[in-house]
């Protein structure tokens, strides 16, 4: 396994529950540093995805057993509801109904339309025509449930092995075999989970067949284009004005700068917003540190359903990443 954010953690954890020998690989000093520690900590119900997708089927199976499992473990997380908002009276008449039946044909069966009123009496700070409540959206600490993962991965007879990363492979005799800082390792089966990294680990692994004299070949392996975009997140100082999630209709790209509190309550992060980077750019090259110029972009988005916002105490947070892969 190459990757100790939530996806290897979680894989790791079930092949080990079920006898399988894991070893588990990570290049950080840390499990979760990277793409995993950049996140709104959303517990999603399930609302935007194509009926009968991946997408759809696991996420509201999965919302289940993440609530089941942070309240065996004393997780801290909420079940704090979600406001999805119409800003303007077309999205009230074409999207929200749209979205409402979208979220009961994934299963979510909890959703509800809301009039303004509705909206108005559980957040009083928020200005909308109406909305979509979503009460099994939740949020989670999320380095809490690392944290237990990681406890379960070693409970179980994993091995984390941190600070390695893989610098080379090869495909010999059915096996392959992993150049880890100048050791090698075989194994019969390797689980890609290196976020986005995973690319360049996949094609150390495949380099054989990438190498091959025929380019016309259809066993040679087609490494995916990448596409990264950043998300720029802003917080508010102070005691958050929110006790629920505050979502505006879905955006062409994203979900929309939303509001997200905290499972304290004395936080509020709004974002994030999406920055596609140039066609060319590596994971290494990306820029982490938030661009105080987006500030202006924020307050005008975030005002269209909190006009009272209070733009001094709108600060710079941090930047999420994320990649979509287009194959050949």
């Amino acid at each position: 396994m190459v990757g100790a954010g939530v996806i290897g953690l979680a894989i790791t954890r079930a092949l080990a529950k079920a006898g399988k020998e894991v070893v588990l690989l990570e290049k950080e000093k840390a499990i979760a540093t990277e793409t995993s520690s950049r996140n709104s900590e959303v517990i999603h119900a399930g609302l935007y995805y194509p009926h009968r997708s991946a997408k759809a089927k696991f996420c509201v199976s999965g919302k289940q057993l993440l609530y089941q499992y942070c309240e065996e473990r004393a997780i801290p997380h909420q079940r704090c509801g979600k406001l999805v908002l119409a800003t303007n009276k077309d999205q009230l008449v074409d999207d929200l109904p749209s979205l409402h039946e979208k979220a009961l044909r994934n299963g979510v069966n909890d959703i509800k339309i809301l009039s303004q009123e509705d909206v108005r009496v559980l957040e009083p700070s928020v200005e909308c025509f109406g909305g979509l409540f979503s009460p099994s959206t939740g949020i989670v600490d999320s380095h809490s449930f690392y944290l237990n993962l990681l406890s379960d991965c070693e409970d179980d007879g994993a091995t984390v092995i941190l600070r390695s990363k893989v610098e080379d492979a090869n495909i010999i005799n059915n096996k392959i075999c992993l150049n880890i800082d100048g050791s090698w390792m075989s194994s019969d089966v390797v689980i890609n989970c290196a976020g986005l990294h995973a690319h360049e680990v996949a094609a150390k692994i495949h380099k054989q067949n990438l190498e091959a004299d025929d380019p016309a070949s259809s066993s040679k392996w087609q490494p995916p284009k990448q596409f990264f975009a950043r998300g720029t997140y802003f917080r508010l100082d102070g005691k958050s004005p929110f006790q629920h999630l505050v979502y505006p209709v879905p955006e062409p790209g994203g979900l929309g700068v939303h509001a997200t509190i905290d499972c304290s309550g004395n936080s509020t992060k709004f974002g994030p917003d999406v920055e596609w980077l140039d066609p060319n750019t590596r994971p290494h090259e990306i820029d982490y540190e938030p661009d105080l110029s987006r500030k202006d972009k924020f307050v005008s988005a975030i005002q269209k359903y909190y006009p009272t916002l209070p733009i001094e105490r709108l600060q710079p947070d941090y930047v999420g990443k994320n990649t979509q892969e287009l194959f050949p």
